[in-house]
Formats: structure tokens, sequence, C-alpha cells
């Protein structure tokens, strides 16, 4: 009943300039090869820009070589559609240790590190 009522505030998903898809773009990139730089050769990371029904979607995943994806997904807000320094190296260490953990929780005998 409520469904298609004016009442409610339901605000214009954010429309990304194609500069600002860009910056977003070289930001995913960045917090990609930063988690390629914490983990071995054979975890495959990769990174995408999509338009949700919210919507801009970013999202970066790692699969280990044994386990599940891992990922981390970001939705821009506001005026700036950029993630800065401090939150790209918190995603990709945050992905990395996820990533590593589903591998060690595979093989729990095993001590070897793995990820940096």
């Amino acid at each position: 009943m409520y469904g298609n009522s004016p009442l409610g505030d339901d605000p214009e998903p954010p429309d990304l300039s194609p500069a600002e898809r860009k910056r977003l773009r070289r930001d995913l990139a960045s917090v990609a090869a930063r988690t390629r730089e914490l983990l071995p050769g054979d975890f495959v990371v990769g990174s995408e820009l999509s338009d949700g029904a919210n919507g801009p979607e970013a999202m970066v995943a790692v699969q280990p070589p044994i386990g599940a994806v891992v990922s981390a997904g970001y939705a821009p807000s506001g005026a700036d559609a950029s993630i800065d320094a401090e939150e790209r190296d918190e995603i990709a260490t945050g992905l990395a240790a996820s990533a590593a953990l589903q591998v060690k929780q595979a093989y729990p005998e095993d001590d070897s590190p793995a990820a940096q």
C-alpha cells in the first residue's frame, strides 16, 4: 500500500560524471594493485565499477587458490566519488588478510605464511 506513496524521501542515486568515473576506476585499480602486492601470485585480484539500483557500485574481489572469494564493495556518496589513500590502503590490507585467512583455514596444520 505504501510502496508507491510520494510521501517517502526517495533521493535520486548519485550520477557520476565521466571524470568522476575515471577517478573511481583509478582508485579501484590502486586498491587492486596494492592487494596484489600483499599476496602471492596464485591469488587472483580484480575490480569492477558497475551501475546498481542505488547508483554506482565499486567492488574489488580476491579469489584465493583455495576457499571462497573475498570482496569489498564501495558506494560513492555525495560530491566526492573518490577513495582516499588511507581508505584504499585499509581496503587492500583487509582484503589481503581475509583472502590469506581463507587459505590458512583450508590448511590449518601448515605454518607457512599465506601472505606478506
